[in-house]
């Protein structure tokens, strides 16, 4: 590898070519850097507050009171005012002085260089910089914003005035961590923004001013430093939503008007690039979907966005509510960086829901609105009082499986019963944010999570539990002599990827079947999934590769708990059963290598995992039955190696796979 030089967030990797085009615009991103640095923008501008373009506050305060959800905002803010900070679902403890630049969770802090210096990716040189930049994010400062409208309660809007000015002092313009992002400098002046809008007029006339430059300055080094090569992901989406919002909520700004178009423009291009027709945004996280809708849906209400992108949009929400299903819980596929572009607090499990709600009544889509309350978090400060008018349809519509072809995620749905399996390629470009997880699966009863994806954990502060996380074994699919499907090359790259094929698909009422593969390191597995009677689900496991004697592992991360009832049987949670091949090697661990779950980053705990291993000769087939039903005893006969017979609860169950296409399958009733 060559030598690297701290430019323009870009480690210049000398053994890699760069175009043109890229050097040009990076040589001028640093020349402006310097002139920011050296002589920082000021402004006289004067915006007043609240912003025009936003929904009055006082009017969405007014409806919100005396609802459970002004009683939660209030309680986070008196917590915020005691300087214990709800992050990553778990509360952090700064004492009476903040420091900014902190890593409180691993007691590391940097200092002030000029930003372009600080190696915040060196978790020894500054710690977590996901720990720290949660905090700067400053979305608690909108809570505090919020909770003064709602109380009036002037020590909220004190808090919130002492705790900028310390940010301002500590984090001087261009210089030190909290300047090394553009994204997180996005989205800290999106939170000025919200602040500004909901309590600014209170601003004593020095702070007012004060405040409005150091926003002003944000907006300048957001429109030199996008992410235009560094990364054309979530992180340029985001930097275009701010600089947007920026340039059409302030127009006194002297480049209000260059940076509204600019950012249009940028998002519009993102949009087109960013999300699959099918509606699926191009990281493959399902997390990040998230994250890049709720960037789409900010920035289409400030500027009405034209019908070819308001349609990709509603695609984009469809895509979201196929995968929250009727638990209304966010299957985490890929990585999940524990944040959210507004409000990142309540049960982050359900962070979707509110996403959803707000485009339920954006585009007059009921059936989108799970809940009336749902509207309260997002929807009612984005949109104004009047969308708390909505309501939820009085019946539900009978809900479909499908299949996005882009994503190559099928969702499986029958009653309160959702499989989630992703038969996709790896995200865009280095794929990042992908796991190697081809062919897993996540399956939900109700509340009950049977099969679950255990997380993230971390980006960069164990690079060990970053690469268990994200790999092969820590997901519901198949390892072949402990093979992975994909090699690391870094903590957010690969240098190595499978190729996925879904092969068939039906979702109709003859039972929802999947037929997909995965090629890697010279063999070959294609996974048939069979849902029969929306209750049994029957996995077939065929390995292909080179002759001779090879080890099939299946592994199984169950989200209830499990226990063993018969020999190769398996009772997970209240009803589910899961039935095995004879002739494997079973261990049920928790708390074993890969035996853990991480529901938030940084924060991991034991959990159920099952390693399936059967000794084989190529090719092979392995099947598996989960029944959801639940049967009192079972029983798995293989009678050929695409034939297999299932008996529970005087039911039969025969599935034949002999031949390519969908398979045959006969019940009886013994």
């Amino acid at each position: 590898m060559g030598a690297c030089f701290p430019l323009g967030r870009w480690e210049l990797d000398t053994d890699k070519v760069r175009s043109p085009q890229e050097i040009a615009q990076r040589i001028r991103q640093e020349v402006c850097n310097v002139c920011l640095w050296a002589f920082p923008p000021r402004t006289t501008a004067a915006e007043p507050s609240p912003l025009a373009g936003l929904p009055d506050p006082d009017g969405v305060a007014e409806a919100l009171k005396g609802t459970r959800y002004a009683a939660e905002v209030v309680s986070l803010a008196e917590s915020i005012l005691a300087h214990r900070f709800p992050l990553f679902g778990d509360t952090r403890e700064t004492g009476q002085t903040i420091e900014w630049r902190r890593d409180y969770l691993h007691a590391a802090q940097s200092g002030t260089r000029y930003f372009r210096f600080v190696p915040y990716l060196n978790f020894q040189a500054v710690g977590d910089h996901k720990i720290v930049w949660e905090l700067n994010r400053h979305q608690h400062l909108v809570v505090l914003a919020q909770a003064w409208l709602l109380t009036r309660r002037r020590e909220f809007l004190r808090e919130l005035c002492l705790q900028v000015d310390s940010w301002l002092d500590q984090n001087p313009y261009m210089r030190g961590m909290n300047w090394a992002s553009a994204l997180e400098v996005a989205f800290r002046a999106l939170s000025w923004l919200w602040v500004f809008h909901l309590a600014g007029s209170e601003f004593e006339a020095g702070f007012r001013s004060r405040f409005l430059t150091a926003l002003y300055r944000h907006g300048c080094y957001l429109e030199t430093n996008l992410s235009t090569f560094f990364s054309p992901n979530t992180h340029l989406l985001g930097e275009a939503v701010a600089l947007h919002a920026l340039g059409v909520l302030f127009p006194s700004f002297p480049r209000a008007g260059r940076w509204a178009t600019e950012g249009a423009r940028i998002v519009s291009g993102q949009m087109a690039s960013q999300v699959r027709e099918d509606g699926s945004h191009f990281e493959n996280s399902t997390y990040y979907h998230l994250y890049a809708l709720d960037m789409f849906l900010f920035q289409h209400i400030l500027r009405e966005s034209p019908d070819s992108e308001a349609e990709k949009l509603q695609r984009m929400v469809e895509y979201l509510a196929a995968l929250l299903g009727p638990s209304g819980t966010l299957p985490v596929l890929g990585d999940d960086d524990g944040g959210r572009f507004f409000h990142p607090y309540g049960d982050r499990r359900r962070f979707g829901l509110a996403t959803l709600a707000t485009c339920g009544a954006l585009f007059d889509r009921p059936e989108w609105i799970a809940n009336r309350a749902n509207l309260f978090q997002q929807a009612a400060w984005w949109l104004g009082p009047d969308c708390l008018d909505a309501a939820p349809p009085a019946t539900k519509a009978a809900r479909e499986s499908c299949l996005f072809s882009g994503a190559g995620v099928a969702v499986i749905e029958e009653g309160n019963l959702q499989i989630v399996a992703d038969a996709g390629p790896f995200g865009h470009g280095s794929g990042g944010h992908t796991h190697a997880d081809t062919l897993s699966l996540v399956a939900r009863l109700g509340e009950e999570e049977i099969l679950i994806d255990p997380g993230t954990y971390t980006y960069v502060s164990d690079p060990v539990l970053r690469n268990r996380f994200r790999s092969t074994a820590a997901h519901n699919t198949v390892r072949i002599d402990g093979l992975e499907q994909a090699t690391p090359g870094g903590p957010f790259s690969w240098t190595s990827r499978p190729e996925a094929t879904v092969l068939g698909w039906r979702p109709d009422g003859q039972g929802a079947w999947l037929d997909a593969e995965c090629r890697y390191a010279g063999v070959r597995h294609r996974r048939r999934l069979l849902l029969v009677d929306g209750q049994v689900l029957f996995v077939a496991d065929e390995v292909e590769g080179p002759p001779g004697r090879h080890v099939i592992e299946q592994l199984w991360h169950f989200g209830e708990t499990t226990r063993p009832v018969a020999p190769g049987c398996l009772r997970i949670g209240a009803r589910s059963m899961m039935t095995l091949q004879r002739g494997a090697r079973m261990e049920l661990s928790v708390g074993s290598e890969y035996g853990w779950r991480s529901p938030v980053l940084g924060t991991m705990f034991p959990s159920p995992v099952l390693s399936v291993q059967f000794e084989r000769d190529l090719p092979a087939l392995v099947w598996t039955v989960l029944d959801f039903s639940g049967p009192a005893e079972t029983s798995l006969t293989v009678e050929s190696p695409g034939k297999c017979v299932y008996r529970a609860n005087g039911r039969e169950i025969t599935v034949d796979y002999a031949k390519d296409g969908p398979p045959v399958c006969r019940e009886a009733v013994r």
